[in-house]
């Protein structure tokens, strides 16, 4: 362990975090704060990482889209993630818009696709039905994405 720890730079506190993942500029000025540098050295350190390229915002948008997807996520859910990470409302917008004219994202089969994936089959009681809705909603996914996936999710040719 080093001595000097407790008097690290915002620079070397910041390197150390993204080493790990990437962070949204709004995530690592918490993180900071909160090793009790002040907000202009902040400031300062994230631009300085932004310009040389260690730091992005788009970047870490596009591998967080990527593992919401991977974990079965519908769009409310992601947009509201995005959010609390200090992503603009333009920048999700852009971000889920070049991702679906890509053909990498469609939530209308992403919802049956992790529907398929929980429950075996489709329900055969309205209980069974609601809890099957509730775990897509759960998800954030729209109702109309919901409806999609109760209809198509044991589909062969879905599968």
């Amino acid at each position: 362990m080093r001595r000097d720890a407790d008097h690290a730079s915002p620079r070397e506190d910041a390197i150390r975090l993204l080493a790990r993942r990437d962070y949204s500029r709004h995530e690592l000025e918490g993180r900071l704060a909160s090793k009790g540098h002040s907000a202009e050295a902040i400031g300062e350190c994230l631009d300085a990482l932004a310009e040389q390229g260690l730091q992005s915002d788009a970047r870490f948008a596009e591998a967080f889209l990527r593992s919401r997807l991977a974990r079965g996520q519908g769009p409310l859910k992601v947009r509201a993630d995005l959010g609390q990470r200090g992503l603009s409302r333009e920048a999700i917008d852009t971000l889920l818009r070049e991702a679906e004219a890509a053909g990498e994202l469609d939530w209308f089969a992403l919802a049956a696709e992790t529907l398929g994936r929980r429950f075996a089959a489709p329900a055969t009681t309205p209980k069974e039905r609601a809890r099957q809705e509730r775990f897509l909603a759960g998800r954030g996914f729209s109702f109309d994405q919901v409806r999609y996936a109760l209809e198509t999710a044991w589909n062969d040719e879905e599968s």
